[in-house]
């Protein structure tokens, strides 16, 4: 399917539904999918735009614009992240949804793709302007949402203090516990245990039997950690504890640090804690945030925002493996070059599924009003990543693609297959 030439050039812009669009329709050309399931895939569903007043601490009102957008349901309710961010557009949210489709169809979820969003800066607001805003989300689009509707979660700036709120309002509405409408939650009020460090736990799965089919001993391997929030720090942790990487670079939305005999994630962890960012950490030197792409390592995690791997720098990344815990890291450009180059990429809806999974026990565990100890939750976890992977691994070594269309054409052909039965099309 062709792109139109409004389409080219937001892509050449980076738009990241665009992007999400056009990995879609390669993977369909592929596959030779029905046109007919090419244009429903190609657009969501639904898309809902909010403006939400909320009285801030001085007294005054401010009008906060949000989004909830529903991508595809042929597999079952719609699941996807709430994001608080600055710089938060439609067309993220449209793509993030799109790609949560096709994550919750790789791992084989009986869900459907969903995301939402609100433009806004939480660093600049109090707990109580958070809690007036997140409960006024909910008051705004509590009609388009539910345990069999569509289930968000936390994302970028959001937690589970914010998802407690937003179950909390959602529950007033309905007259009853709905603790299923949300996932994410305090253990508390619901929540999964593993659900913490789930999305990077969960891509370390993957990376290990990355490093297995790459023969790449991950003890000692080394590892630089681009966006060090919540998944990167535990990330970088994780990879340390599990598996004895050495993590020689992390950076943050402030600053980079590198030290080559490795840093140690705890003690980087408290002094961003302390100051706010890894930078001016005495322990390593700082570090131009653009050269931690390019350092000579053997594992370059993207762990923070969209597009920050592109044409104009991904023939300078000397990492054997990129496992993309961020969503939308790599343009399209920067996959083939990456394929040329023998780059083991793990994308992004296959190496941060991790999340949603839980997210999906979570569901059965509210559902069930039984709750998994840890380790069962990680075991169940590690399962689902593991064939998840060698199902994508197998795909890209048939067909002779890059991980990411391989990923592609798995999840596509089992959403096209759903809306096929259902009659859709």
């Amino acid at each position: 399917m062709e792109l139109s030439e409004a389409a080219v050039a937001e892509l050449n812009g980076q738009n990241p539904f665009v992007v999400a669009q056009q990995q879609c329709d390669d993977c369909a050309n592929i596959l030779n999918i029905d046109l007919g399931v090419r244009e429903i895939i190609r657009e969501p569903m639904q898309e809902i735009h909010v403006s939400i007043p909320v009285r801030m601490d001085d007294g005054s009102i401010r009008v906060f614009k949000g989004f909830r957008v529903i991508h595809n349901t042929a597999l079952g309710p719609a699941k996807g992240g709430i994001r608080f961010h600055p710089d938060e557009t439609v067309d993220t949210v449209k793509a993030l949804a799109a790609w949560m489709t096709w994550k919750c169809s790789l791992l084989e979820l009986p869900l459907g793709g969903g995301k939402g969003g609100v433009i806004c800066n939480p660093k600049e607001m109090s707990p109580g302007e958070l809690e007036r805003l997140s409960r006024g989300y909910v008051d705004r689009v509590w009609q388009f949402i539910g345990p069999d509707k569509d289930i968000p979660a936390p994302d970028v700036y959001t937690n589970p203090q914010i998802m407690a709120w937003m179950m909390d309002q959602y529950s007033k509405i309905a007259g009853k516990n709905q603790f299923g409408v949300i996932t994410g939650k305090p253990l508390r009020l619901g929540g999964s245990a593993g659900r913490h460090d789930a999305t990077a736990r969960g891509g370390l799965y993957v990376l290990r039997e990355a490093a297995r089919t790459r023969n790449l001993n991950l003890k000692g391997a080394t590892m630089a950690v681009q966006g060090f929030g919540n998944a990167g720090s535990y990330v970088a942790s994780l990879a340390r504890e599990l598996f004895g990487c050495r993590i020689v670079a992390v950076s943050d939305s402030r600053g980079a640090v590198y030290n080559r005999m490795g840093l140690n994630p705890q003690l980087l962890s408290e002094h961003k804690r302390m100051t706010g960012s890894v930078a001016d950490y005495p322990k390593a030197d700082p570090l131009p945030q653009g050269e931690l792409l390019e350092l000579d390592v053997d594992v370059l995690c993207p762990c923070s925002l969209e597009n920050v791997i592109t044409s104009g720098n991904a023939q300078r990344i000397k990492a054997s493996i990129v496992a993309e815990f961020a969503n939308g890291p790599t343009t399209p450009e920067a996959d083939e070059i990456f394929y040329a180059k023998d780059v083991h990429l793990l994308p992004d809806f296959l190496c941060n599924a991790g999340g949603v999974t839980v997210s999906y026990f979570e569901m059965v565990q509210n559902f069930n009003m039984f709750y998994w100890d840890e380790k069962e939750v990680y075991e169940r976890l590690d399962n689902k990543m593991t064939a998840a992977y060698y199902s994508v691994l197998d795909i890209s070594r048939k067909y002779g693609v890059n991980m990411r269309r391989a990923a592609y054409i798995v999840a596509v052909r089992r959403v096209a297959e759903a809306m096929q039965l259902r009659g859709w099309v």
